[in-house]
């Protein structure tokens, strides 16, 4: 038995289709003007308390302070963030370079893992704090003791996340591997490493917003000493001189590069997912 055309149920269809389709629509335009609201909002009420309370600007300066210590101070904001930029994208890759390879080294030999994956350990768990200051006395350069600091609070992520990934094949694949006579290298490229982008991909989002942390963390210990590095140094010289409306435009400034570094990095994890991982595949319905 078969249905006739114009049945009742083919409208039925379509309705769901439509709901479906403006259902998604409204979550589309809800996931920017959502946040973009509650900042608007957050910005008006910080300017009301500023204003209505006659708060000090040494104190807590208003929206429109920042505003203009972020235009009046540009030109020297706009070089401290390139720095703590380079700083962060290099301690980004270093880390990504290092973490891969000593991954892949871990997975293929158990005696490389139980020899080197302890003192891994021991980096991320000293405070870069305690490191930054033995660094600015060993390290002529002041870049370089903050990048090995930056790099010291990413590699870690990666580094865990990957090994993860890499030994999370799937056990009836493996054995179909072993059946077939597959290298190494094959395993590796064609098994291991597809099951492990995701994990890696997940670490490099938490690397990039700890790189950052890093370079701002060096940058504070090591710009005491007059360095000036970057927007970390410049926030700690503002608060010296109590120019709290650069010290707020310093910090707004490291929290954009923040968000940045996480859209950058979600956007590239689901270019690299979207057509095959169930994480990032539309669900139906």
């Amino acid at each position: 038995m078969t249905i006739a055309e114009g049945s009742p149920e083919t409208p039925t269809l379509d309705k769901e289709e439509a709901a479906r389709a403006r259902s998604e629509r409204v979550q589309r335009i809800a996931k920017w003007t959502l946040p973009s609201l509650v900042m608007a909002l957050s910005i008006l009420a910080w300017h009301l308390y500023v204003t209505i309370n006659e708060i000090p600007h040494y104190v807590l300066p208003g929206p429109l302070l920042v505003g203009k210590s972020v235009i009046n101070d540009w030109g020297l904001l706009w070089p401290a963030m390139l720095t703590t930029s380079r700083l962060t994208v290099l301690a980004l890759i270093f880390a990504v370079v290092g973490g891969v390879a000593l991954a892949v080294a871990f997975t293929q030999s158990k005696w490389a893992e139980m020899s080197f994956f302890p003192y891994a350990v021991i980096l991320q768990v000293t405070p870069v704090v305690a490191i930054a200051p033995l660094l600015q006395i060993y390290v002529e350069s002041a870049f370089a003791a903050a990048l090995i600091c930056a790099w010291i609070v990413a590699f870690f992520p990666i580094l865990s996340n990957t090994t993860i990934g890499l030994k999370s094949a799937d056990r009836n694949l493996e054995d179909l591997f072993t059946i077939y006579g597959a290298t190494r290298c094959q395993r590796l490229r064609y098994l291991s490493a597809p099951s492990a982008l995701p994990f890696f991909l997940g670490g490099l989002r938490i690397a990039g917003g700890l790189a950052l942390i890093g370079a701002v963390v060096a940058e504070f210990v090591i710009g005491r000493a007059g360095t000036g590095l970057g927007l970390a140094s410049t926030l700690l010289e503002a608060s010296y001189r109590f120019n709290f409306g650069r010290l707020y435009a310093a910090l707004i400034l490291i929290s954009v590069m923040g968000i940045a570094i996480f859209a950058i990095t979600s956007i590239f994890s689901h270019l690299m997912l979207r057509k095959w991982h169930e994480s990032a595949l539309k669900k139906d319905g």
